[in-house]
């Protein structure tokens, strides 16, 4: 099995289970495989917007601190093998092709014997828990598909740390319409015997179901003291912070990103202080310092200003909406815009209508993209809109309307699988 044969297999398995939610699949696929999550040392992060950041930072943190750490991520960007790294690197095509070709062998024997084959995140999943046993690492930072309770992840045993995000309206077709019934569904990842790290601007609703969680599992919710968060003085987007004493400059605009560094450092200090393994203090700012992510709020360029962000809910643009007005953008730039169809565009749109002069709407490259004709007609309630004919051409478009009306630059944004397109084409327009 090559590479590409494993990633098509892969993406071949249902995308959601006809049963619905369920571990009993990926506990069934894991006792084949000889229940390597059972080896594993977790940090487990849920929540609505930043577990990619705050993964990055975490398992960056611990690395420079000398630890041997794994980390998965959901969705990825640019690469497939980007789901699955140590220390930083992504598997190698060659590992992910046996590993792949031995879940799946696992998924065979189950389905066999009269059980239910996995989906596809269960699988990937399986596979990055047994390349983690086996490489033996020391930490493994661990980031939930959708929601956390039944998410095919929540399966480790107790993990040292679960970590929950900002709570969000995002998939309620799933986890539920309101920010409790969200909350509710991230907060099983919430086991006896494990610390906990909550965001600390956390919607007042979801903190009920947190702190419940928590009380049932006879421990506490740390949260990060915004008093000990200061902004110190740098260029707009960039994002220089001082948490309790440790100073860095973080590789990630916004002060959403802030609080993210700030449970990054809470984590590695409840691993110091609560289990005894040593993270010393230069480890903790280099890691938050050198943390890599791509498509947060990415300045690509400056001068004219090029940016892309994969804001892919509401949460997610009023962060970026935020950032872009406290940086002085405010209303000076262009945008590319693509969403998805399930996704609440209307909220989007509202959100983002104060940072454009204008906007080129695009279809993202997924089978449930809106259409550039249906995203236009949309926006045009809250801004001058224009459909694209593709990315390629909606950033092209949108760079000529920037330097034509002398306007800031341009900010490409929405769904991640828009930016995984957008990022090459980028990338060389950056170097113009």
């Amino acid at each position: 099995m090559t590479e590409q044969q494993a990633i098509e297999a892969l993406h071949a398995l249902p995308r959601m289970a006809k049963g619905g939610a369920a571990l009993t699949r990926m506990q069934a696929l894991l006792d084949k495989l000889g229940n390597p999550e059972k080896d594993l040392k977790c940090i487990h992060i849920a929540g609505t917007n930043g577990k990619g950041t705050l993964a990055a930072m975490t398992s960056s943190i611990l690395t420079h601190a000398g630890y041997k750490t794994g980390m998965t991520i959901s969705p990825y960007v640019l690469s497939f093998r980007e789901r699955f790294q140590i220390d930083g690197k992504m598997i190698s095509p060659r590992t992910l092709a046996s590993l792949t070709a031995r879940v799946l062998d696992a998924a065979a024997a189950v389905e066999a014997e009269g059980g239910e084959g996995p989906v596809e995140f269960e699988a990937v999943t399986a596979i990055a828990f047994l390349w983690f046993a086996r490489e033996k690492c020391d930490f493994v930072v661990l980031e939930t598909g959708l929601g956390g309770r039944y998410d095919a992840t929540n399966v480790i045993p107790s993990p040292l740390v679960a970590a929950i995000t900002r709570i969000g309206l995002d998939h309620t077709e799933i986890l539920g319409q309101t920010l409790p019934e969200i909350a509710a569904e991230k907060a099983g990842i919430i086991k006896e015997g494990c610390a906990v790290v909550c965001y600390p601007d956390q919607p007042e609703e979801a903190m009920g179901p947190l702190l419940t969680a928590a009380a049932e599992a006879h421990t506490s919710l740390t949260v990060p003291d915004p008093e000990d968060l200061q902004f110190l003085k740098c260029r707009p987007l960039e994002n220089y912070i001082d948490y309790g004493g440790y100073r860095v400059m973080l590789p990630f605009p916004g002060k959403h990103q802030a609080n993210h560094a700030a449970m990054a450092v809470e984590i590695a200090l409840i691993l110091w202080r609560e289990y005894g393994y040593e993270i010393p203090d230069d480890a903790i700012e280099a890691g938050l310092r050198e943390a890599s992510m791509p498509a947060r709020i990415e300045v690509l360029r400056r001068h004219p200003l090029l940016v892309l962000d994969g804001c892919h809910n509401p949460d997610g643009t009023a962060a970026l909406a935020a950032t872009l007005a406290e940086a002085g953008y405010d209303g000076n730039l262009v945008g590319v815009i693509g969403f998805l169809k399930d996704k609440n565009c209307e909220k989007m749109l509202e959100n983002l209508s104060p940072c454009f002069d204008k906007v080129f709407t695009v279809a993202p490259d997924s089978p449930r993209a809106m259409t550039a004709e249906e995203l236009e007609q949309a926006a045009k309630f809250h801004m001058d809109a224009e459909a694209a004919g593709s990315v390629s051409d909606g950033i092209k478009q949108a760079v000529v309307w920037a330097d034509e009306n002398n306007l800031a630059g341009v900010v490409i944004c929405g769904s991640l699988y828009l930016a995984a397109e957008a990022r090459p084409i980028l990338l060389k327009e950056a170097q113009k």
